[in-house]
């Protein structure tokens, strides 16, 4: 009989490589599609003679340079769009016949922006040919970019390179399906590495031939400490219990859960199925942000937080004098605090109240018209100026612009045993600002709102999602409300 397995953490750097790669050579293609179609199409409309040909009246070539300003508008566009329909990831599980219904409707809404665009655009006439022709070539191009893309990357999972690490729950006649279709199909990018049973599979079943790593119970540590990504989840009706519980102990960790449901619940379900060859799976949590969705994040972290650690320095310098003259003390304040995947980090303040504030109460939350604040303190924190110094966090990569905000590990360890879900905050980085916090929702406030405002934002993040809550924090830093 199978016993449980020990195994060394699983190496993922080549696999992470993959997460990055396959996804900048799609937007590298995409883009060069979309300039070759512009190209293309104004050459065929005007040079070619093929329109001369069918009985098209003549005209004179308009200017290149016209149609190359514009596709420096275009392509841009086009693929901001793409990244709006979450098309700039791996696509292990995605068919050439949904790619093309995908570009269909995205190429189909850019050449609407197009129209209008060169509606309003009155310096250059742009021929409605060359349009037409455009929606047809850029389907065509952008089609024939990413299926040979996708070729490229099933050879490298074919070969064992960039393959994602699975797991999968369960040992019965389901759970050995779900290895069957995974295991005869590297070219998916899945590596089975294991299983977790309450008892293991039988002897001679196609699951027997992977290690047996213990019972569901156990599966939530090799999760968090092998850095697992994605988890298939085969338990029937009467194990859900079981799933529940590893889902909840699963909160605060990156890790994707696939089940495939039994037929009864898909035929009594509204949920959306999607197949991975001929096995249904529904997707129960997903990873809070693409790798795009982080490199853009990250990008704008750094941009605003240098310009802002640059153009504040006049403020800085004043406010270093306040405190200073205000009363004794350090200038700023360094507490530790948690952020992404649980880890602790310094977080920096200016100092707003009085040194050795906490020593005879300990850590207890900060109130409206607190006591222990000093004179410059009340206005700092009216203002919220006391947290222009994580901007430095931010530039760190400790913090973001914008994330739930971070708590102390005391309170943390407090709140996770008491708020469902809480954990699950240290998904993504931890912010300045956040979309509980520009609903009101500050300081001495609902802790169960909080954390749904806080879930809300990571489940449904975009980088316009980010802008519009930074506006928002601005307008309310200007309308001087307090910050508790």
């Amino acid at each position: 009989m199978n016993r449980p397995a020990t195994m060394a953490a699983p190496q993922i750097s080549e696999s992470r490589r993959g997460e990055f790669i396959i996804p900048f050579l799609t937007v590298l293609l995409d883009a060069i599609a979309i300039e070759l179609a512009f190209l293309f199409s104004y050459w065929l409309r005007s040079l070619s003679g093929v329109f001369d040909y069918l009985g098209f009246v003549g005209e004179e070539a308009p200017p290149i340079e016209g149609y190359l300003l514009g596709s420096l508008f275009i392509v841009p566009v086009w693929l901001l769009l793409f990244n709006a329909r979450k098309m700039y990831s791996t696509r292990r599980n995605v068919s050439l016949s949904e790619e093309l219904i995908n570009i269909v409707k995205v190429a189909s809404l850019g050449m609407l922006i197009v129209m209008s665009a060169a509606f309003f655009y009155r310096d250059f006439s742009y021929s409605r040919i060359v349009f037409g022709l455009l929606w047809v070539t850029s389907i065509t191009f952008i089609f024939l970019g990413r299926a040979t893309l996708q070729a490229f990357e099933r050879s490298l999972y074919r070969k064992g390179r960039h393959l994602q690490n699975t797991i999968i729950i369960g040992s019965d006649a389901l759970a050995n399906e779900v290895y069957a279709r995974l295991h005869g199909h590297t070219s998916f990018g899945f590596r089975v590495i294991g299983y977790f049973a309450d008892t293991p599979s039988a002897d001679g079943s196609g699951l027997a031939r992977t290690p047996y790593l213990g019972t569901v119970p156990d599966a939530a540590a090799f999760i968090a400490s092998h850095r697992i990504e994605l988890v298939f989840i085969a338990l029937r009706s009467k194990d859900h219990p079981q799933l529940f519980e590893l889902i909840s102990e699963c909160e605060g960790v990156n890790v994707e859960f696939m089940m495939v449901p039994d037929v009864l619940e898909i035929l009594t379900s509204q949920v959306k199925v999607k197949d991975l060859e001929g096995i249904p799976f529904l997707r129960i949590k997903g990873i809070a942000l693409t790798i795009w969705g982080r490199i853009m994040k990250r990008a704008l972290d750094i941009a605003v937080s240098i310009v802002l650690l640059v153009g504040l320095l006049p403020l800085w310098l004043t406010i270093i004098l306040l405190i200073k003259l205000g009363s004794k003390g350090s200038i700023f304040f360094r507490q530790e605090r948690v952020g992404l995947d649980g880890r602790a980090f310094s977080m920096y303040k200016f100092r707003s109240m009085r040194v050795g504030a906490e020593a005879a109460t300990g850590p207890i939350w900060a109130k409206e018209h607190d006591s222990r604040r000093t004179t410059v303190g009340i206005f700092l924190r009216k203002t919220s100026l006391d947290e222009i110094p994580q901007l430095y966090n931010v530039l760190k990569g400790e913090m973001s612009l914008v994330g739930p905000r971070p708590e102390r590990p005391y309170f943390v360890e407090q709140f996770k045993h008491l708020v469902p879900k809480y954990l699950d905050r240290h998904r993504v980085k931890t912010g300045m600002t956040g979309w509980a916090q520009v609903n009101g929702l500050r300081g001495d406030t609902s802790l169960g709102e909080r954390i749904k405002y806080d879930l809300y934002y990571i489940e449904n993040w975009s980088f316009g999602f980010d802008i519009r809550i930074l506006l928002r924090t601005l307008r309310a830093a200007l309308s001087l409300n307090e910050a508790h």
